[in-house]
């Protein structure tokens, strides 16, 4: 049964909303990464629920293609929108994504993050939470982009992501985090502060991957 073009026009407008939608999700995780603690998050809280949103709305397409090689009636993906109100939609919903949320409201969240490791800082409290925070913010359009260059193509796009954002997390922020870590200890040893749990923490950051083979293999 052929689709009404609305109905078309209306089912490529999604797809066409994707990419604006991943931003805002990812948006939303920057915000709740800072109400889980900034430097950490809770496991299956809203942080990871949000960048999980994300990774599926840029791989929706892959997505649903594996549904469609299981046998199941997809819709057809690609072509223009006909309809001129439905294009101006999805130009408005993208440009107030583009102009609003990245361009004026995220420095404004990620500005009030800062303020927030300020006052930390005068509470005796540490800013680091903060701070993490506010960077996420501020990249939020740069993870997307980045996220957008590990899609693979295929019908496990979804999952390749997610490995390739465990593979980056791993590989890259932690050994940088292990080196902030040994940086910190250095400077809590020179003013006769408590230095190994830092120290610690760099070693633990550096062993996450080796960790991780040996549960595999004891999982085996």
């Amino acid at each position: 049964m052929t689709l009404p073009q609305i109905i078309v026009d209306l089912l490529t407008l999604l797809f066409d909303m994707a990419v604006p939608a991943a931003i805002c999700t990812m948006v939303l995780a920057g915000i709740a990464l800072r109400q889980e603690g900034g430097v950490n998050f809770q496991a299956g809280g809203r942080f990871q629920r949000w960048a999980l949103w994300s990774v599926i709305f840029l791989t929706l397409p892959q997505l649903l293609s594996w549904f469609a090689a299981q046998g199941i009636a997809m819709p057809a993906q690609g072509g223009g929108i006909s309809s001129s109100w439905v294009a101006s939609l999805q130009t408005s919903f993208s440009g107030f994504v583009s102009n609003v949320v990245v361009a004026r409201l995220t420095p404004v969240l990620a500005a009030f993050c800062v303020l927030k490791a300020a006052l930390d800082a005068a509470e005796g409290y540490s800013p680091l939470a903060s701070v993490v925070s506010a960077i996420f913010l501020l990249s939020a359009s740069g993870t997307v982009q980045l996220f957008q260059s590990w899609n693979s193509g295929s019908e496990f796009a979804t999952t390749d992501m997610l490995t390739a954002a465990w593979n980056f997390l791993a590989g890259t922020i932690l050994p940088e985090a292990a080196g902030l870590a040994i940086v910190g200890a250095i400077f809590n040893y020179a003013r006769h502060r408590p230095f190994m749990p830092l120290v610690g923490s760099g070693l633990a950051f550096l062993s996450v991957s080796a960790i991780w083979k040996l549960v595999q293999a004891m999982a085996g």
